[in-house]
């Protein structure tokens, strides 16, 4: 009777076990990424988005602006087939590895089995219960991963449809980019700024699902909208004309602005924190913020050219305006380094560039710190 080698034995076992791990990392992974309600921060996720984002970061660099807008349309998407791509590609090396452990078989020959066991083309088998019950398994989480995609994009894409039919809206009325300016000018104009709760409403609505949609589907952040437009910038604008009207605007002080403002920048800094952006979550009302004061009064000579009823007193105007802002100037400028969009007024006008982290840091802040300082963050800002 042959003698069996115990450290070939040993070997085995171990390499079955990474095997094993592999793929149920991958299972998780997709799960928590497609089924979890609420998004998590995965390592995998990151690794796979972060790393195409450094690949094209130099290329879009030296890029003229209309094809660089072009290139990061496709960023996400490829983004999102690449995922999909590493789940399979780490499915298939794991059950290559539990195929060689528990046969005699070579390496390549385990990895062909499993690529045909995942894909169901059935075409190379080991026979053997044990090695046809792993056939099998295989060949079921390849079904589920098909099956999690298909019902996964049409969610992204309806999400992303609900949220840019308002961003086309106030593309009408703010221009483009908007402007804040533009937008109370323009709204003075047709409707008379004493009639703007239902515009609050709409939009403080709109603030909740986005922070309920883009912190489940963090992807959809990246998702880009069309025509030199963005739902980042968008959202900054209507932030900001909300606080321009709340606290330099001749008219009856009514809670629905500030009701939107509260649910815009709660909105921006949990999609902040699902990105590990760094903002004060209990700022002062005299903290400094991007819009300086000349800006401030620019935009107020402006109204005042255009009819726009205004408050005598700018110094109070202006530290009324200051207190709002501080609530989402750092998330929102920091969103825009993240997503990059085009340029607009008070937002991505002066956001730093974007600088694609080392993978080792992302791998850190998915797994130790950052889920630990975004739950205290949350708890101070819900305090």
């Amino acid at each position: 009777m042959p003698s069996v080698d115990p450290f070939l034995i040993v070997a085995r076992v171990l390499v079955a076990a990474v095997g094993v791990w592999a793929v149920v990392s991958v299972l998780l992974s997709a799960i928590r990424t497609v089924v979890v309600p609420r998004g998590e921060s995965l390592a995998l996720t990151a690794f796979v988005f972060v790393g195409l984002r450094r690949i094209l970061h130099p290329i879009v660099d030296r890029m003229g602006p209309a094809r660089r807008e072009r290139v990061l349309a496709r960023y996400a998407p490829l983004s999102l087939m690449l995922l999909a791509a590493t789940w399979s590609v780490l499915v298939i090396a794991g059950y290559a590895l539990v195929f060689w452990a528990v046969t005699d078989r070579s390496w390549t020959e385990s990895l062909e089995v499993s690529g045909s066991s995942l894909t169901t083309l059935g075409v190379l088998s080991i026979p053997g219960t044990p090695t046809i019950l792993l056939s099998v398994s295989e060949a079921l989480i390849g079904l589920g991963l098909v099956g999690l995609l298909i019902s996964f994009l049409p969610t992204m894409y309806s999400i992303y449809n609900r949220r840019e039919l308002a961003v086309a809206q106030l593309a009408t009325r703010a221009g483009t980019p908007p402007s804040v300016p533009v937008l109370v000018s323009r709204l003075h104009y047709i409707r008379g700024l004493e009639e703007l709760d239902d515009l609050w409403s709409e939009w403080e609505a709109w603030f909740a699902d986005l922070e309920e949609t883009h912190t489940s589907y963090p992807a959809l952040v990246y998702f880009r909208s069309g025509q030199g437009r963005s739902w980042l910038t968008s959202a900054g604008t209507v932030l900001d004309t909300a606080a321009v009207v709340t606290a330099a605007i001749d008219v009856p002080v009514r809670p629905q602005p500030q009701l939107c403002l509260r649910a815009g920048f709660l909105a921006l800094r949990e999609v902040a924190d699902h990105f590990g952006q760094a903002y004060d979550p209990d700022p002062a009302p005299d903290d400094p913020i991007s819009v300086t004061r000349a800006e401030f009064e620019a935009c107020l000579d402006e109204l005042s050219a255009a009819g726009v009823p205004l408050r005598a007193d700018r110094d109070q105007a202006w530290r009324e305006f200051a207190g709002w802002r501080v609530n989402y100037d750092a998330a929102l400028i920091a969103l825009c380094a993240v997503i990059e969009p085009p340029t607009a007024p008070w937002s991505s006008d002066r956001s730093p560039r974007w600088s694609p982290p080392f993978l080792r840091t992302v791998w850190l802040a998915r797994t130790s710190g950052f889920r630990e300082s975004r739950s205290m963050r949350r708890a101070e800002t819900t305090g």
